[in-house]
């Protein structure tokens, strides 16, 4: 009993350390993110501009990345803080009938770039998530939203990516981890729904 006491609490000790190495590679990411201020700024005011001026906001991902441009869109959409009008955001990682026969017909490459052909006109702000910045059916998208004449902004982390030379923006999460780079996806897209309901909640 007295050993199995003993591995229990070795274990538990091993599980508290990893809990502290996580808390605090989490807070020395986030640190580093005061060097994107510029970047998440821009960001918003491209948003706020085009939600203005009756446009609106597509974002889209793979797997937590669509979970996070599902998440930021519902923000915008319902509310973040304020009781507003709702603002034009969709996620096009939510529809799982154009999702799955544009893969089936097209093959998964064109998921998003289909959607953004179909919904994104000129002006409006086309969202592209991506850890690596390398997601080819992202990329395939944001290309397109550039002919479009859309704003585009990507969130991505590592060292961006070839989500750098197509983005107006890519705001890059400073690290080469991936849950750490969800994780400051999450804030970022929370505080540009900050700024962008301070702006438009009236």
């Amino acid at each position: 009993m007295e050993k199995v006491l003993q591995r229990q609490l070795r274990e538990y000790k091993k599980m508290k350390e990893i809990i502290n190495n996580e808390f605090n590679d989490h807070k020395r990411v986030i640190n580093l993110l005061h060097n994107l201020t510029d970047d998440i700024a821009s960001s918003a005011q491209l948003c706020i501009d085009s939600l203005y001026k009756g446009g609106k906001i597509l974002l889209f991902g793979n797997g937590g990345s669509a979970a996070d441009a599902q998440h930021i869109a519902a923000e915008l959409v319902g509310r973040f803080k304020a009781d507003r009008k709702g603002l034009s955001a969709i996620a096009l990682t939510t529809d799982t009938s154009s999702i799955t026969s544009i893969s089936n017909d097209f093959g998964f490459k064109h998921v998003f770039d289909r959607q953004v052909q179909a919904l994104a006109k000129s002006g409006d702000v086309v969202i592209g998530i991506s850890t690596s910045g390398k997601s080819v059916n992202v990329i395939s998208a944001l290309e397109l939203a550039s002919k479009l004449n859309c704003h585009t902004i990507g969130l991505s982390g590592n060292n961006g990516g070839d989500m750098n030379s197509i983005c107006d923006i890519n705001i890059i999460a400073p690290s080469e981890n991936t849950p750490r780079i969800q994780e400051m996806h999450i804030l970022i897209g929370h505080i540009i729904c900050l700024l962008i309901e301070e702006k438009l909640k009236t």
